[in-house]
C-alpha cells in the first residue's frame, strides 16, 4: 500500500544550519498494516509523514501509494489517497462550522460540487450514526459548532473525516499528545476501532513507547533520518520499553536519551 524507495531530505543545504532530515529512508507498508513509529526529537518521524503527504518536495527517491508513483504529485492532489490528524486538535476541522458540515466537508472532498442542499437528511442521519460508534454523545450535538468542543471531542471527529472516504493511507502524527492521559487513552482506542473495523493501512507517530508496543502490528524506531528497528508479529507481542532500549543502544551504539520519550 506504501512504498517509500531510498528518500532523502536535506533541510538548509549549503549552510551551517544543515539538517540532513531523511536520509536515504526506504519504508513498505503492506495493505492492512498498523505502523506505530518511534524515535527522539529530530529523528525524522514527522518528516516522513510530510514527505508521504507532499508538504515539500524530495531531494532524492521516490513514494508509491498503491502502486501509484505520487513522489512529483502536488500535495493537494495526493491528499485524495490520504487522511491525516495532526496533534493539534484546531487543526484538519473548520472551527466555525457545525459537527455535520464538517462531516459533509470530509465526505465530498474530490468530489463535484453542485447547487443544492448541503446536507440531507439521509446524509445526517448517517453521520449521528457514525457519531454515536464513538460513545461521547456527539450524536445529540451535531449541530454544535466544533470549536466548541473539547480536544478529544475534536480529535474524535477529525479521525472520523480522515477515515471517511477510507483512504488508502491514514497519517496521523501525534494526534494524541496535546492531550491529557484519560482523553488520551480514549482516542487511540477510536483509532484502533476506525482502523480494524475499516481495514486501513496507518502510520501512527508518538513519543509514547507503551502506545508503541500496545497499538499497531508493527512498530518502526527511527534515529538520524534513518530506520533502525523495524519489528512485527511475536516479537513485537514480547516487546517491552526496556527490550527497545537495549536494541536501540546495540543498534545505534548511543545511548536513548529523549526525556519526553522516556517520561511517558
Amino acid at each position: 500500500m506504501l512504498e517509500i524507495r531510498n528518500v532523502t531530505k536535506v533541510f538548509n543545504p549549503g549552510t551551517s544550519n544543515v539538517k540532513v532530515a531523511l536520509d536515504d529512508l526506504s519504508l513498505t507498508l503492506n495493505d492492512g498494516d498498523f505502523v506505530t513509529v518511534i524515535g527522539g526529537n529530530g529523528a525524522g518521524k514527522s518528516t516522513v509523514l510530510n514527505a508521504i503527504a507532499g508538504v515539500w518536495r524530495l531531494d532524492a527517491g521516490s513514494i508509491l501509494v498503491d502502486g501509484e508513483d505520487v513522489t512529483a504529485m502536488k500535495e493537494h492532489k495526493r491528499a485524495k489517497y490520504l487522511g491525516r490528524v495532526f496533534q493539534d486538535p484546531m487543526m484538519g476541522t473548520a472551527a466555525d462550522m457545525n459537527i455535520d458540515e464538517n462531516l459533509a466537508l470530509a465526505a465530498r472532498r474530490g468530489k463535484r460540487r453542485g447547487l443544492g442542499w448541503g446536507i440531507t437528511k439521509a446524509e445526517r442521519a448517517g453521520y449521528k450514526e457514525l457519531l454515536a460508534q464513538l460513545g461521547l454523545g456527539l450524536e445529540d450535538r451535531i449541530t454544535t459548532k466544533i470549536g466548541t468542543l473539547s480536544g478529544g471531542q475534536r480529535q474524535a471527529v477529525t479521525l472520523l473525516m480522515a477515515s471517511l472516504q477510507q483512504p488508502k493511507l491514514l497519517l496521523l502524527d501525534e494526534h494524541t499528545a496535546a492531550l491529557d492521559p484519560k482523553t488520551a487513552a480514549k482516542v487511540l482506542e477510536l483509532t484502533d476501532k476506525i482502523i480494524e473495523e475499516n481495514h486501513l493501512t496507518a502510520m501512527m507517530v508518538t513519543h509514547n513507547m507503551n502506545d508503541a508496543i500496545a497499538y499497531g502490528n508493527r512498530l518502526v524506531m527511527m534515529h538520524n533520518g534513518k530506520i533502525i528497528l523495524d519489528i512485527s508479529g511475536e516479537e513485537k507481542k514480547n516487546l517491552t520499553v526496556e527490550l527497545i532500549m537495549k536494541q536501540f543502544n546495540a543498534v545505534s551504539g548511543e545511548t536513548f536519551a529523549n526525556d519526553r520519550t522516556l517520561l511517558s
